[in-house]
Formats: structure tokens, sequence, C-alpha cells
């Protein structure tokens, strides 16, 4: 098992030697160069990981962590915050959003409890609680440092579980009412911006409690001056043990060699923890969905990756990354079967 310093230490990048060979066989394929776009992109991508030029993608999971926030307390989200508890068993009953997607595309569930807010077990739901919620960050930290590398190093470990079972591409979600707030929050500050530019209305704020909403998070940067060269530092400040999961799940995924594929607003903060922490996790992402929170595509800008998808979803749950789990599969039977330019004389 590793730890987040031995995690650091033993990810490499993607291997560029299968990665030419598979340019080359898409080269071939009976088609214009590069006229596949993203699909040629996912199979060179896959190459790179996975290290070989033919590659089984058909196992795939999503792994939900669900977590509360003591920022909850300032009123910034729509929802009342049991529904953390309420919700992520149902991610492992397969009857929420993304329960019912993976159903239908034939992937797998597993629901993570890093941080809700109850003492009783959760049905289906895997116990890695680090705390029962984190601190209201408007009043001082969210987490400690040792409860932010607790978060991250959760999501490598789950990662890892995840491999040994045989899954080849995992997806990451979320659970966690008033879990936009922190994400608006690291986005902030990564990409040193006012925080009214990257807050929007979660699950169906007013615009004036949106207004209210990113005034907590420029009173909560204020007061705990997260320093945004140190990736631990603004995790543990304005952050969710949630999204330090996805974060460590995203590392987890660079360091086992699988995709990960992002979700939306709240995975994509978390893959700005990852990043900073990490430069080389980032060619492990695959990115999915234009979230509708208007921080979105200032955190894939400050990321450097393209989502595939628009379809104004905010659900969050993982139901825009699991989507995409398709078009990879698309992407690969392309380059497994069609056929090349000498096989159909064009």
């Amino acid at each position: 098992m590793y730890n987040l310093e031995s995690a650091l230490e033993n990810i490499k990048p993607l291997n560029q030697e299968t990665m030419k060979i598979a340019q080359a066989k898409l080269d071939n394929l009976s088609k214009p160069l590069g006229s596949m776009g993203k699909l040629e992109d996912i199979c060179r991508t896959l190459a790179g990981i996975y290290e070989k030029t033919s590659f089984d993608i058909s196992k795939k999971v999503v792994v939900g962590f669900a977590g509360d926030h003591g920022v909850y307390e300032e009123g910034v989200a729509a929802d009342p915050q049991w529904i953390t508890k309420a919700q992520i068993p149902n991610f492992a009953k397969g009857i929420c959003g993304v329960g019912t997607l993976a159903k239908f595309i034939g992937a797998d569930i597993k629901a993570i409890d890093v941080g809700v807010k109850c003492d009783e077990p959760l049905e289906d739901v895997l116990n890695y609680k680090i705390r029962k919620g984190t601190s209201n960050m408007a009043k001082g930290p969210a987490m400690t440092r040792e409860e932010a590398i607790r978060a991250l190093e959760v999501g490598i470990e789950v990662v890892g579980k995840c491999v040994e079972e045989g899954y080849k591409v995992i997806g990451i979600g979320e659970m966690g009412i008033a879990n936009t707030t922190p994400s608006s929050a690291i986005i902030s500050v990564f990409g040193q911006c006012d925080p009214k530019e990257v807050t929007g209305k979660g699950a169906g704020l007013s615009p004036e409690r949106v207004v209210h909403k990113a005034n907590v998070i420029r009173g909560a940067i204020a007061l705990n001056k997260p320093n945004k060269e140190e990736a631990i530092d603004v995790l543990a400040k304005v952050g969710g043990f949630e999204i330090g999961a996805m974060a460590g799940a995203i590392l987890g995924g660079a360091l086992y060699r699988v995709p990960i594929v992002l979700d939306g607003f709240i995975s994509y903060a978390a893959a700005l923890v990852a990043y900073h922490l990490c430069p080389i996790s980032r060619d492990y992402m695959i990115g999915s969905h234009y979230s509708a929170e208007p921080g979105t595509k200032r955190a894939l800008e400050l990321l450097g990756v393209q989502a595939m998808l628009d379809l104004d979803m905010r659900l969050g749950e993982g139901t825009g990354g699991i989507l995409v789990f398709n078009i990879m599969d698309a992407a690969n039977f392309v380059y497994e079967n069609m056929a090349t330019r000498a096989e159909s004389n064009c």
C-alpha cells in the first residue's frame, strides 16, 4: 500500500513508444488522417497508459466519494444536509442518477464514505470515514493537513483495490451537500480569480444566494490564506474530504496506470489538486462534460483538459463522466475493427 509520498515518487509518464505505434495504426485505417478526432486521442492515450497497443476496457467502475461540509452552516446550499447520508447508499443500490446510468451502460458502482455527517454505518457503502464532515471554512481551515493527506490516500487506496479487482477504466463521482462551495474556492485560489467568477447556483440557489455564496468563499480565502503553490494547503484550508479523495483517485490512476474519467465541476476542482501535486497525473485524466456551473471552463483551462460533451448537466455523482464510457468503447471498437487502407483498397 502506498502513502502519498511514495505514490507521488512512483508515478511515471505515459509510454511514448506504444502511443507512437497506436498512432501509426490509426493513421493506417481506412479514413483521412485524424478524421476521427477525439476518438483517436482516446486510443492513443489508452496505449500510453496501459503500455500496450491493444486493450480490453470492458470492465469499468464509477467510484463515488461522499462527505459533508461545515460551511453548510453559512447558508450556501439549497438542499438540507441530511441528503448526503440518504443519497450515497443509493449509489450502491443503483437507483440514483449515476446508478441508473451505470445499469444502462453496464458499469459497476462503488460508494465510499469519507466524511458523511453520521455515526451509523451506511448500507452497502464502504467506510473510509475521516471525520463527520469538514469544519466550517468560513471560520477556519476545513481540515488539518494530516486529514487532507488522509483523504488523498483514501483515493489512492480505493483505486488500487479497483485495479486488483480487474477494473480497466475508473470514473470518479461524489455526493456532498454544499460541495460546490469548496470546489469554487479551490478553483478561485488556483485560478487567482474572484470567487464570483467561478461560483454558481449549485443544486438551485437563487441569484441573491449565489452572491452570498461567493462572499462566503471570498471571506474564507481571506481568512485562511491558502497557498496556491502548495496543493495540500489549499485542500486542507478550503477543500472537502470527498474532493481530496477524488484527487487521490486521480493520482491512483496515474500510479496504477488506469485512465480516470472525470465528471464535472467538483471533479475538476479535485483534478486541480491532483495536477498541482503531480503534473503528470493530467495525462491520465479523461475529460467528460462541460458542467453548467460557471467555473467549469476556468477549471478546464487551468488543467489543459478538454471535455467531450456539453449537455447542460449539473447533477454531479459521476453522471457526466459515465456517459464517456460508451464513447471510449466506440473509440476502441473503431481502433480494433476498422479496415486498413490496404484491406479497403482506399
